[in-house]
């Protein structure tokens, strides 16, 4: 484990078990508490392991703990299924997500995208920079075409772009969701160059941006309708859908549908230049 994964681990297992009611975990109250949560010698208690040695893991020492006992803390800090694949990973218990996509954007995954129509699709690599999209996605995202390349990355433009701000109707909870899942995806490369700039960069962009930092909260993606507004077509109700190619493992794709024959199918086929049919 590096120093910036020890240290993310040591915070993140705090601050989930500062969330904690001791009731839930099947301990008395115990009188008034100084901090809200379990203890750390409740958490040793409870996960089977010595009060000395959850310390260290909390003082982020270097030290390695076993798969076995990283289960054992996830569930007595009672993380979620997301939230235990993170610290599996950022102990190193997980196959890691490959560094980055190969220079330029493969021509078969932007035929891929370009296939998909009426469909908006892009391509985003391990950092979430926005490798490639389809017309269709321009036309549902003008803006990402006029922004400079180096500037053209997804958690960027989330909390820093207007026009994204506007076309996501639930701004508050949809850019909470980008960053929680953004988190649990770098989770164990904080300590890359280019991770390390992007987040400063937001910290000092985005008070939102900094809050939601601050939670430590990670949650994995699930494929889920999602709310648009679009200037020039209105309300869209899309379902959204991520995938990685086989053969570019680097990147995922992130594809936008419509229910068949639905309003947002119109509004789509409409915002495509094609007919919308009956």
């Amino acid at each position: 484990m590096s120093a910036t994964a020890r240290r993310e681990l040591a915070e993140f297992l705090r601050s989930r078990r500062a969330q904690l009611d001791p009731r839930d975990s099947g301990l008395p109250p115990g009188g008034p508490r100084r901090t809200p949560g379990l203890r750390r010698e409740e958490v040793a208690l409870l996960s089977g392991v010595s009060a000395t040695w959850y310390t260290w893991l909390e003082q982020g020492r270097d030290i390695r703990p076993s798969r076995q006992v990283v289960e054992a803390l996830a569930r007595t800090l009672r993380m979620s299924p997301a939230e235990s694949e993170y610290v599996l990973r950022l102990t190193g218990h997980r196959g890691t997500a490959p560094a980055g996509a190969a220079a330029g954007m493969p021509g078969h995954v932007q035929r891929l995208l370009d296939a998909l129509g009426h469909c908006p699709a892009y391509a985003i690599t391990a950092d979430w920079s926005i490798a490639g999209w389809n017309r269709a996605y321009e036309r549902f995202y003008p803006g990402v075409a006029a922004v400079p390349a180096a500037g053209r990355n997804l958690l960027w433009l989330v909390f820093t772009d207007p026009a994204v701000r506007a076309l996501l109707a639930d701004w508050p909870g949809d850019s909470q969701r980008f960053l929680t899942q953004f988190r649990a995806e770098v989770g164990h490369r904080l300590a890359d160059p280019a991770v390390v700039d992007l987040v400063t960069r937001l910290e000092a962009a985005s008070p939102h941006f900094r809050a939601g930092w601050a939670s430590h909260d990670v949650d994995r993606f699930s494929s889920a309708e999602r709310r648009f507004e679009h200037p020039e077509v209105g309300s869209l109700l899309l379902e959204h859908h991520q995938l990685t190619p086989a053969d570019a493992p680097g990147l995922q794709l992130v594809v936008y549908t419509a229910a068949d024959g639905s309003e947002s199918a119109r509004r789509l086929l409409r915002l495509a230049g094609q007919p919308a049919g009956g």
